[in-house]
């Protein structure tokens, strides 16, 4: 049979089949085979911590104050200083002989015991995962210069303390996360010293009469000269060896990395690590610290750390773009990326190398703005410590101030909202690993709709980032969602009517609506009884 003759078989099948013609014919429910390949998909994003999870960010040395710090005080020699808690950091001077600013080795003393002595707090906040900045050693209060990459820092504790918190952590269902720091090291490490000295090992990094101190830095940061990865030996004592640095501290019971400017290891090398990291540990962590356009960075990383988008929610929520321009640009990058990589990517408005939010988004109602909208996009949400109590910072080093935890104790009312949108991340599983569509709605109003197989999961998101109300008109193109007043704000408990496929409403100035389907009335009545 040529393909003109299957083809002309085929139609006179289906014509037959639509006649009534074909003998025991059995129906074929479409609809339900399509929707049970799609449960599938959600339950096994579901069964994945890494998709849309919560994640709470801490710098050691500043989130706890330590039990023991009359002890340790002698791991602090000068020119290092050591700061009450009350203290807040402020921009230091250079320091030629140590190659670093003085605010960089200023400490407020917290260390691994004081973190977990807070865990309640963080898993009452509704975190899934804890991140740690650096904890290697290093010789500066932020680590990114380790000097050893095994060794925990003595300030913060040892590397048996790490497997404690490990061990504490997923007895309460949760993860950790530790900064991987492999670009470079601290210009005070053994390594280096003898490299530089030619001792030994002088190819673990590239020296040369064309860089500013005659070896490759950091952007030329004379404290991080960078490790020459081309260096085979190199990738093996860094991820390829069984003994490796990644797979030795998953072993111990870490279960992911994040990767400090990971857009500078490239492609190749970051493809290597994940892999052996996911040798190691299945369904472990390794997310990029990329700020580039994330679209090709897949599946070289599990996940990036979303610049652009953390960028987009603070101009939207100052007013500086337009609804419905943000709504584009996001959903350009949501469309050009892979979804399943997106999930475990990390969504923040603020970290420890940029402003704090409060700072950024001054106005508290546009915040709220921008922290709904940090909840419902795709993605894994990164909370930095303090952002939850409204802890204000600027340039480096304001944003590292010691956590208010006299903010937490009087109640601050950040807390308690903050608390609120990790829990509507908790009960609408379409937030945590829905898929995404944009609406169309007139007006300066952000829409978008976070939808799995189930329609009773179904979320729609209206924003209106202007200063003044808005009458908007929203077409919601979702097909298994029944006419009437059944939209539910789970924020405000607002009511909406969809009419036709069409929500026509006002939405208060700088307000995003969360809404949710009520799939029966309080009488036990449903139009949704044969569309799940």
């Amino acid at each position: 049979m040529n393909w003109m003759q299957a083809l002309r078989a085929s139609a006179l099948g289906v014509a037959a089949l639509a006649c009534g013609t074909l003998a025991h014919a059995q129906p074929v429910d479409y609809a339900n085979t399509y929707d049970q390949q799609r449960a599938g998909l959600y339950e096994r994003r579901a069964a994945d911590w890494r998709n849309g999870a919560v994640v709470y960010q801490v710098l050691v040395d500043r989130f706890a104050p330590s039990a023991s710090l009359e002890a340790k005080r002698a791991l602090y020699p000068a020119p290092k200083r050591l700061h009450a808690w009350t203290e807040e950091p402020r921009r230091g001077t250079w320091l030629e002989k140590e190659q670093v600013w003085s605010h960089e080795i200023d400490f407020w003393g917290g260390d691994l015991a004081s973190t977990a002595a807070k865990l309640d707090h963080v898993q009452q906040l509704g975190a899934d995962v804890l991140y740690l900045n650096p904890i290697h050693l290093g010789w500066t209060n932020h680590k990114y210069d380790s000097l050893d990459f095994n060794v925990v820092s003595p300030e913060f504790g040892t590397r048996e303390d790490v497997k404690r918190l490990a061990a504490e952590l997923h007895r309460r269902g949760m993860k950790l996360v530790l900064d991987g720091v492999f670009n470079h090291m601290g210009r005070q490490s053994r390594r280096f010293q003898d490299a530089q000295a030619n001792r030994g090992g002088r190819d673990w990094f590239v020296f040369g009469p064309q860089f500013k101190d005659g070896v490759r830095n950091w952007w030329n940061s004379g404290n991080l000269p960078e490790l020459n990865l081309e260096n085979p030996a190199v990738r093996d004592h860094i991820w390829a060896r069984p003994d490796s640095v990644v797979r030795s501290w998953l072993r111990d019971g870490i279960d992911g990395w994040r990767l400090d400017v990971a857009y500078d290891l490239g492609f190749r090398y970051l493809s290597e690590l994940t892999q052996a990291a996911h040798a190691e540990k299945p369904g472990s962590l390794v997310v990029g610290e990329i700020p580039n356009y994330p679209r090709e960075w897949f599946p070289s990383v599990d996940g990036v750390m979303h610049f652009g988008l953390r960028k987009l929610m603070i101009a939207v929520a100052n007013r500086e773009l337009d609804g419905p321009t943000f709504q584009r640009m996001t959903a350009r990058l949501i469309a050009d990326a892979d979804y399943e990589h997106l999930l475990k990517s990390w969504v923040y408005l603020d970290n420890h190398d940029t402003f704090r939010v409060a700072t950024t988004i001054p106005d508290a109602t546009a915040r709220r703005l921008a922290q709904v909208l940090l909840f419902t996009l795709p993605g894994t949400v990164n909370l930095y410590y303090g952002s939850e109590v409204a802890m204000e910072g600027g340039d480096d080093p304001e944003m590292r101030g010691p956590m208010r935890w006299d903010r937490v104790a009087a109640g601050h009312p950040d807390l308690a909202w903050t608390r609120k949108l990790t829990s509507l991340r908790r009960e609408l599983r379409a937030l945590r690993v829905g898929d995404f569509r944009t609406l169309e709605a007139s007006g300066n109003v952000v829409a978008y709709a976070r939808y799995t197989n189930r329609v009773s999961e179904t979320v729609v998101v209206l924003a209106n980032p202007s200063n003044r109300d808005v009458e908007t008109s929203v077409l919601v193109t979702d097909s298994k969602l029944m006419d009437g007043d059944n939209l539910i704000d789970q924020i405000g408990g607002r009511v909406l009517n969809l009419q036709a496929s069409m929500i026509k409403t006002t939405i208060p100035a700088q307000t995003v609506l969360v809404l949710k389907p009520r799939v029966a009335t309080p009488e036990g009545y449903s139009n949704f009884k044969r569309v799940q």
